[in-house]
């Protein structure tokens, strides 16, 4: 079996929003594919899928009513590239949900909720030396 490609797609109400928010951040673009659906694509390549979900309702993170199902974790080297990646989407319309205990530890994570309410992880790693 050859999987063609793998996606990972975000319900949503407002898939315009949604998705324009991951294309601006991930540095891609929006693909309109009809009413109900958009691709983003980054580098050439498809890289998450928007669905309209009228009725959809956000995880309510971390334990809350309805739990969350999944969540991207997106790594940078060093807690400067973090930083600027915390600007960015704050700037797209994104929320800070949990901020890092130890902005100083050589690993960390802080949690967002994207505009449709998905939770996803910014984490940054140490710099390899």
């Amino acid at each position: 079996m050859e999987i063609k490609h793998r996606m990972i797609v975000f319900d949503a109400a407002d898939i315009d929003a949604e998705s324009a928010f991951w294309a601006a951040f991930l540095e891609g673009k929006v693909e309109n594919w009809g009413d109900a659906w958009r691709a983003v694509w980054v580098d050439g390549g498809w890289a998450l899928g928007v669905q309209l979900a009228p009725n959809h309702v956000p995880p309510d993170w971390p334990d809350g009513t309805p739990e969350q199902q999944i969540h991207l974790d997106l790594y940078f080297e060093g807690v400067e590239a973090h930083d600027a990646a915390h600007e960015r989407v704050i700037l797209l319309g994104a929320r800070l949900l949990r901020a890092a205990e130890d902005r100083t530890a050589a690993r960390g994570v802080q949690v967002y909720a994207d505009p449709a309410g998905h939770p996803f992880c910014l984490c940054w790693v140490p710099v390899p030396s």
